[in-house]
């Protein structure tokens, strides 16, 4: 108790040191692998197997050691019930009609998950469709997919349980609400699609052994009639020569056509096929027959023709019209300068969307491509939704901002107007803050935009805690978003940073090509070279800097811990891929090989062996304070990288390091936080944890 008061009082007082921690011994293994004839070390090995007593109990020794820490940051509590309190306003997502329906979900405030109501018309009281919040005692059962019957009469849906990807299917009676006796098991990577009297879904078999960390291959596609048990479900597709493909199916509006994708990118192909079968044909028939380099997905049918988005021969995508019939394509929407995000139809018209500079841009054109006008947004931020039914008279959109709490707009067809539909009223000042975008040079001299946010009358001196937020990878952009979450963390004076890294889509596939397989440290400079700039500006000091990723994130938070350890305070790598030597072994791994490489191909082996964060740890190195963080329903990202990772951090740096390094293994989530409660503790914690070890006490 006195060690610890003393330890407290030189925290407070600005001093970094923590002394040492005793962490659980790891037994360690004799395990050593062969890659392109070098021989690598992995004597964790054991801990990849989720089922055993061994790793359970090593588990449950790092949990206790990481929340005895927790517990004793003097603030931890009050850092809850402070996102607790600005995170407790009623959150609504946008509507969408089905029939004389209009369905959306809602979510109280602090319920752990939002629940699905719909009303007749948008004057008619709400009802209750679906309360996951109901389904399991801790709240950690999710609704997944929802999709109605095009008759209005029944609802296919699905549910996952503990933050698992896997889900279960369902089929509701929508004149009582009451399920019918079908259940459909085994439902991954899948999206629910009704044609008549029956939904299309897609499925692994069975997996063997663990659940949450088998490899999973042979990705069928059935369909199952409503009333019918799984067994007798019809298998639609599937192909055994190429087990690692994803085969998913959508049908039209008009359930005219049924729509099949397939991609393959467990041997690094970056497109899809894409094929069509019409209603009452038993075959499909292709629009793209291999898959290759390009993306093909379909936005509408204009009767037999279909509008395809695609990037052939046009890195920022673009807008085809294909005819089946003739085979003759016919360019719809032309490439433009900007990206394009995403396209669909409603009411006779195209809603296209782009980003430029990483904010959202949205038109609307006629069904031939001509431009007709742009949807005029309330600032610069993001956007989202634009789509519905092809006899809708208006449609509704969602926009945000880091200073922004999502709003709900309707946009008015014939008149071209928007109106605010729906406001949150949230319980502080949002104008308190303010956003501004910045572009940096990274290490080669190209621009990367970054937005930093923070409370307005910030004092740039150098030693404002601040929280510097990067993904990079797998086309998937970080746009400004409203989180009430950062506000309790904004509001203590830090700074929230996040950068636009290469490896995303912000500025189109040339930008996601540029942070890819051997190209992937352009993503460590770029995220090192955010760091250095805000610093350089004195946002913070090395001391005073805190970095942060998830999944991908994670990978990007270990290598540059590898590589610069001294340039942050505090490091939260988050259900990172750590181990790139053996990430495509489990679950659905082997769908990254696009993105990363593969440790069997000579060249990616060296580039992966180069920065993979497990295998370039250090002795004797001070690395930052860190706290990594997984779940144990985690089955995309395996807790086994986490767990790997650990074990070798505390091992060769823990007998010298006077920063805490520790893990975080929540208990029935999964890949992301699996209900509200979850989140709000994770958070707290995180934020706990980096204000207590960069030396700084809140003022609640």
């Amino acid at each position: 108790m006195k060690k610890h008061f003393i330890t407290t009082i030189l925290l407070m007082s600005g001093l970094s040191s923590f002394g040492q921690m005793e962490y659980p011994q790891a037994r360690k293994v004799d395990q050593i692998d062969d890659y392109q004839g070098t021989k690598v070390p992995d004597p964790y090995r054991w801990l990849e197997d989720d089922r055993s007593a061994e790793t359970a109990d090593w588990v449950k020794a790092q949990n206790k050691i990481s929340f005895d820490f927790l517990e004793k940051i003097p603030f931890r509590q009050q850092f809850k019930a402070r996102i607790e309190k600005t995170l407790n306003y009623a959150r609504y997502s946008a509507p969408y009609r089905k029939g004389e329906w209009f369905y959306f979900s809602k979510n109280d405030g602090l319920q752990n998950q939002s629940v699905l109501y719909r009303q007749k018309g948008l004057d008619g009281t709400p009802e209750v469709v679906i309360d996951p919040n109901k389904l399991a005692a801790d709240g950690t059962t999710r609704l997944g997919s929802f999709a109605v019957s095009k008759d209005g009469k029944y609802a296919a849906y699905t549910l996952s349980k503990g933050g698992s990807d896997w889900q279960e299917g369902f089929i509701m009676d929508l004149a009582t609400k009451q399920n019918l006796p079908d259940k459909i098991e085994w439902i991954k990577v899948s999206g629910l699609a009704w044609q008549g009297d029956g939904v299309y879904y897609s499925r692994y078999p069975k997996p063997e052994g663990s659940a949450l960390a088998a490899k999973n291959e042979n990705h069928q596609v059935y369909f199952h009639k409503v009333g019918t048990q799984q067994s007798v479900d019809e298998l639609v597709y599937e192909d055994k020569a190429n087990l690692q493909r994803f085969h998913t199916v959508g049908t039209t509006e008009d359930e005219k056509y049924a729509i099949l994708t397939i991609s393959d990118r467990g041997k690094g192909k970056r497109g899809n096929a894409l094929f069509i079968k019409k209603l009452g044909s038993k075959e499909f028939v292709p629009i793209m027959a291999e898959v290759g380099e390009f993306d093909f997905s379909v936005v509408d049918n204009l009767g037999d023709k279909f509008l395809i988005q695609t990037n052939q021969d046009a890195k920022n995508e673009k807008i085809m019209l294909f005819d089946p019939a003739t085979k003759v394509w016919k360019t719809v929407i032309a490439e433009k300068p900007e990206p394009l995000q995403g396209a669909s139809t409603a009411g006779g018209k195209m809603f296209v969307s782009y980003l430029k500079d990483v904010t959202t841009r949205s038109y609307v054109y006629d069904l031939n491509g001509k431009l007709e006008n742009e949807v005029i947004f309330p600032g610069v931020g993001t956007s989202g939704g634009l789509g519905g039914n092809d006899d809708d008279k208006f449609v509704f959109y969602t926009f945000t901002s880091f200073t922004f709490p999502p709003t709900i707009f309707r946009y008015d067809i014939a008149t071209k107007k928007s109106t605010l539909f729906r406001k949150p009223e949230v319980t502080f000042n949002p104008t308190d803050y303010e956003t501004k975008q910045i572009f940096y040079p990274s290490k080669d001299g190209t621009k990367i935009p970054m937005f930093i946010t923070y409370k307005k009358g910030l004092k740039l001196d150098g030693k404002n805690p601040t929280m510097l937020y990067g993904y990079g990878g797998f086309s998937v952009n970080l746009l400004p978003a409203f989180s009430a979450t950062l506000i309790p963390m904004l509001e203590q004076g830090a700074v929230y940073a996040q950068a636009n890294l290469r490896g995303g889509l912000e500025y189109g596939e040339q930008w996601h090509e540029a942070g890819m397989k051997l190209k992937k440290q352009n993503v460590y400079d770029d995220f090192i070279a955010a760091a250095e700039y805000l610093i350089a500006q004195k946002y913070c000091d090395n001391a005073h800097l805190a970095l942060r990723g998830g999944s991908n994130g994670g990978l990007l938070v270990g290598a540059v811990m590898n590589q610069r350890p001294e340039l942050c305070k505090v490091a939260f790598p988050q259900v990172g891929v750590m181990d790139m030597l053996r990430y495509h072994k489990f679950t659905i791994g082997w769908n990254w090989i696009t993105e990363y490489g593969s440790s069997e191909d000579a060249s990616d082996f060296k580039n992966l062996y180069g920065y993979s964060p497990l295998h370039n740890i250090k002795e004797g190195v001070q690395y930052p304070a860190t706290m990594v963080t997984t779940a144990d329903h985690d089955d995309r990202v395996v807790p086994a990288h986490s767990f790997k990772y650990t074990a070798t951090l505390q091992e060769k740096a823990g007998k010298t390091n006077t920063n805490p390094l520790l893990i975080r293994v929540d208990v029935n989530s999964g890949h992301g936080a699996s209900n509200t409660a979850k989140s709000i503790e994770q958070t707290a914690d995180i934020y706990s944890f980096m204000f207590y070890c960069m030396g700084i006490t809140p003022k609640f």
